[in-house]
């Protein structure tokens, strides 16, 4: 039955790609674990440290929904999580896959599956814990706030959910929608159209104000979260399916559903995501 789901899920994405409706996440994280190193690993670890305020995570349940190139598993992992990691891009699931191959072979502490958070049925099967993770994931669905409700369960009583939502940036965001649109119908070899352009606008003025006070490319060799600058210019580009949110939405939404804001990071009106940290408190 496994093997029978995960071919289901493998065929679904195959087809969306072949239509254009959806980017490429895995092969843009295979292409990013080629460049990962013990520097990375350590700020990604530091950013989780930081936004969750535990310098430890020893004895904790901690479940990463979209594992994606699996950096923040192995973070989490390394912290001394019990972790459980899933992905609905057969090549993400696979990239987790090979990071604890190469950091902890056979580990029986660290679980991968290949799944999707929009079956219910499955997410009812999960149990909880004591960490719920989900960075930039939720909103490339194509169905987020289902997705937000499908996590809601899984954050047991006085757990902690830590999750990011594209900031909702009005019309900013609807052109956004349709740029993502056109660079995934676009064949590979004329990517470069939209890559080449929307690299000078994101990137032009930093490294120029860079190189006048003296550190070219002092933000470019910068590893914020442990991520690479290329790769994620390449998944903001690409990332579709693709929704938005305001920070009121997202905390009215988890308010009603028994949680308190912890710490909060937003993008100013800017794009990117807002990043959430909700203690459960009760229940609905």
């Amino acid at each position: 039955m496994a093997l029978e789901l995960e071919s289901q899920l493998t065929a679904a994405h195959s087809a969306d790609i072949a239509q254009g409706q959806r980017f490429q996440f895995g092969k843009n994280w295979a292409s990013f674990l080629r460049h990962l190193d013990e520097r990375r690993i350590k700020t990604a670890e530091e950013s989780l440290q930081r936004m969750l305020g535990l310098t430890s995570l020893h004895g904790l349940k901690f479940i990463d929904i979209g594992s994606g190139s699996g950096l923040f598993s192995l973070a989490a992992r390394r912290l001394g999580a019990n972790v459980f990691s899933f992905d609905y891009d057969p090549q993400s699931f696979h990239c987790t896959q090979e990071l604890r191959s190469r950091f902890f072979p056979d580990d029986p502490d660290w679980r991968i599956q290949h799944a999707s958070v929009l079956d219910r049925e499955y997410m009812t099967k999960l149990g909880t814990f004591d960490i719920v993770y989900s960075w930039g994931v939720l909103h490339h669905t194509g169905q987020m706030w289902q997705a937000l409700e499908n996590v809601v369960p899984l954050v047991k009583p006085q757990g902690l959910t830590f999750i990011a939502i594209y900031n909702d940036q009005g019309k900013k965001s609807r052109r956004w929608i349709s740029l993502k649109k056109t660079y995934n119908r676009l064949p590979p070899y004329l990517r470069f159209l939209i890559v080449w352009p929307c690299f000078l606008r994101m990137w032009g003025p930093r490294l120029i104000r860079d190189l006048f006070a003296g550190a070219p490319l002092r933000h470019w060799r910068g590893v914020d979260r442990g991520m690479s600058p290329w790769h994620d210019l390449l998944d903001w580009l690409g990332g579709y399916p693709f929704e938005v949110a305001k920070p009121e939405e997202i905390f009215d939404f988890y308010k009603t559903r028994g949680f308190e804001l912890m710490r909060l990071t937003t993008q100013g009106g800017d794009l990117g995501c807002n990043e959430f940290v909700l203690r459960r408190v009760k229940d609905a």
